[in-house]
Parts: C-alpha cells; structure tokens; sequence
C-alpha cells in the first residue's frame, strides 16, 4: 500500500469524523436561532469594539508579565535536570534571574508598574 493512500483514509476519516460531530451538534442543540448576545463578559453587549486601542501604561506591564512568563518555560525543563547537572545549573538559573530582577526594577524605576 503506498504512503499516499494511508495519509487519504486518515484525512478522510478526520473530515468524516468532524462532519459528523458537527451535525449531531446541529441535531441536539435546544435552539436552530443565533445567539442574540455575545458571550463576551457572560453573555453582556460589549460597550467598545474588540479592536479598540488600550491604554499605554498597559504595555510596559505586559511586557513584565511575558518576561515572567517566559522565565517560566525556562524553569519547568530546568527544574527536571538540575539534580543531574549539578550546582552549575543552579548558578545559571540565579544569573538569569538576576537578568529579569533587573528588568523589573528598570520597569519599577521607568514607572511601568504606575497606574496613575
């Protein structure tokens, strides 16, 4: 049997799968009408487009929680391998987050962490 023919009846079989999943949606559901309300903000109208511009003082906070955020991903695989490698990976681990304490107070003395 070649490769193609294996990759065709699993695409076939997904795209059945989800077609039948969507009709058995469509034969059990309470309503056939749209939604009226949005479920934005438990089921309220939004007041402002979802497109609408935020604040400045919002973005030097988000960057500050995607650094952390980002030191996160760095520490769960460190976490598992640190008892391996050793006090090295320790000293490594503190030197990096030294580099985001830093950043933060940077942030702190920039006024990031401000609101008004």
């Amino acid at each position: 049997m070649s490769p193609y023919v294996s990759v065709l009846i699993s695409t076939g079989t997904c795209l059945a799968a989800i077609a039948g999943l969507h009709l058995l949606g469509r034969a059990v559901s309470v309503s056939k009408e749209t939604v009226e309300v949005l479920p934005y903000q438990s089921g309220w109208a939004p007041r402002e487009h979802a497109l609408s511009r935020f604040h400045a003082r919002w973005y030097p906070l988000t960057l500050v929680f995607l650094a952390f955020d980002v030191e996160m991903l760095f520490m769960y695989p460190w976490a598992v391998v640190v008892a391996g490698m050793g006090p090295e990976a320790v000293i490594e681990m503190f030197a990096f987050l030294g580099v985001l304490v830093a950043g933060v107070i940077w942030a702190w003395r920039e006024g990031a962490f401000r609101w008004v």
